[in-house]
C-alpha cells in the first residue's frame, strides 16, 4: 500500500488497524505527531511519523 506523504487520522487509524479514537489517543500522548494545516482545524500525520510508530510497535 502506497501512503501520502501526510494522512488523516482515518487514514493513518486504517493503516495501522486501530480505530480513530486510538489514534486520538496516540496523538494526545505524544506517541504521535499531528500537524495542523493552515486554518487551524484541520491535523495530518506525517508518513514518516506513523512508518516510525509501525517499527516501535510489538507484532
Amino acid at each position: 500500500m502506497s501512503l501520502p506523504d501526510l494522512l488523516t487520522k482515518r487514514q493513518a487509524a486504517d493503516y495501522l488497524q486501530v480505530s480513530v479514537p486510538t489514534i486520538n489517543n496516540y496523538l494526545r500522548r505524544s506517541i504521535l505527531r499531528a500537524y495542523k494545516l493552515p486554518g487551524g482545524r484541520l491535523v495530518r500525520i506525517r508518513r514518516e511519523d506513523l512508518l516510525a510508530l509501525l517499527e516501535q510497535m510489538p507484532e
